[in-house]
């Protein structure tokens, strides 16, 4: 039997990469005869994207986009990684040592496909229609669906922090933010009503999201502790629309880094109509 070796990694990418020459628009044009890895920064990203996403989903199809942090982001913080994924990037680079909202959504949404780290695109994504159109992100499109999503209660924070970690002399007033992260259109915040003086907090709010591009959305969850000066974090995250189950469910939740806590939770129903 003839054995076949792996091929070593650096044989496996043989796409050209680098930088564009020149106006960025006319990098994206690309070339129907070879397939090109553009480099762009997120600053660079956001400019061309204001006026030529379209453009940007286009080179997609065949070609592979890289976009990076600025340099001046010394503090290892990140940018809002849905401003690539919307435009079809197949890689968006983080600081994976800078914690915060936009790590949290990077979290959420390799959630999806079992969290092997690879999400496949949407197949209108690579698409170009009959009339040479190709995806619009910031088009005004149809609601395909709508979710609803109750959030009964939370415990858990009595376990997981100490009696005086939120209020020195009496139980947390905790309230939680339910949201969606994806195209501009779908992208929205609310708030429950604070709950005062309680560890085990009951709201019974619904919330409803009528969602345009529902298979790369994510439902942002987060829970805050009310102070007058300056509100306490009390957890958060993020999950894949496409994977929500209908029902009554029990959500744990994450701290700033991203690890789970170990009793920390949240009774929510989610509904699709």
């Amino acid at each position: 039997m003839c054995q076949h070796h792996p091929l070593e990694y650096k044989h496996l990418i043989t796409i050209k990469a680098g930088k564009p020459k020149g106006a960025v628009v006319d990098a994206l044009k690309g070339d129907p005869d070879k397939v090109r890895r553009l480099s762009l920064s997120e600053q660079e990203l956001a400019k061309v994207a204001a006026h030529h996403g379209r453009n940007i989903v286009s080179f997609t199809h065949k070609n592979l986009l890289r976009i990076y942090p600025k340099g001046t982001r010394f503090n290892s913080s990140n940018y809002n990684p849905f401003l690539g994924w919307v435009h079809g990037a197949q890689m968006v680079a983080f600081n994976m040592q800078g914690y915060g909202r936009s790590l949290w959504l990077m979290h959420g949404f390799y959630k999806a496909n079992g969290g092997c780290g690879y999400v496949k695109k949407p197949d209108f994504m690579m698409q170009t229609c009959p009339d040479g159109n190709v995806f619009d992100p910031k088009a005004d499109l149809p609601v395909k669906k709508t979710l609803k999503v109750k959030v009964y209660m939370g415990e858990g924070w009595q376990s997981d922090f100490k009696q005086t970690y939120f209020d020195t002399y009496s139980p947390p007033d905790f309230y939680a933010k339910v949201g969606i992260a994806g195209v501009p259109s779908d992208s929205v915040m609310q708030k429950t009503k604070a709950v005062e003086d309680s560890w085990v907090p009951v709201w019974e709010e619904e919330f409803v999201f009528p969602l345009t591009v529902p298979e790369i959305a994510l439902l942002r969850v987060e829970v805050h502790e009310y102070d007058v000066s300056e509100d306490d974090f009390g957890g958060q995250t993020a999950l894949p629309v496409s994977e929500l189950r209908p029902g009554i469910r029990t959500v744990p939740l994450f701290d700033h880094k991203g690890l789970k806590f170990k009793s920390v939770k949240l009774l929510m129903r989610f509904e699709f109509v």
